[in-house]
């Protein structure tokens, strides 16, 4: 085969391979089309209720994540399901510095020790077990200590 032919055929193969994989392409660059809270199913918009007022201004792909979360949520006891509209409620009040570092401690969570994690767990399912005016004393007490002192507690465990 003469070098023209071949770069003749290379260019007819590349158009080719290249025309079979545009619609692959182009399907997956559409975006979902935004889902209006009206066409939620009742179960879908009773999990998602907290997010109601800015549902329609959400965007498309966070509105089908979310949708695809409930799918999950709904099947959960409905003490679990309460749990979770209680968090995205929450959420929905942060404010985006909060929300800023609530994923930053999210993601430093996830890169310590198994070990640690259960730690950590451990000593947060403690401190949920305390009596509210237990808890709120000592969240009091951190919220007034300096860092370095902070990790002191942490280490240590409160003063009695």
């Amino acid at each position: 085969m003469t070098l023209p032919a071949r770069s003749l055929l290379s260019f007819v193969l590349a158009v080719l391979l290249g025309g079979a994989m545009a619609p692959a392409l182009h399907a997956q660059a559409v975006p979902p089309a935004p889902t209006r809270w009206d066409s939620l199913s009742p179960a879908q918009r009773d999990m998602l209720a907290p997010l109601r007022a800015d549902w329609n201004g959400m965007p498309p792909r966070r509105q089908q994540h979310l949708l695809k979360k409930s799918e999950q949520w709904v099947t959960l006891p409905p003490a679990k399901r309460d749990e979770i509209r209680q968090r995205i409620a929450r959420w929905q009040r942060m404010t985006p510095a909060e929300r800023r570092q609530a994923r930053e401690n999210q993601r430093l969570f996830r890169q310590l020790p198994p070990e640690q994690r259960a730690q950590l767990h451990a000593a947060y399912r403690r401190f949920q077990q305390l009596p509210p005016e237990r808890r709120a004393q000592l969240m009091q007490r951190w919220r007034a200590m300096p860092p370095a002192q902070r990790l002191r507690w942490l280490h240590r465990g409160p003063a009695r």
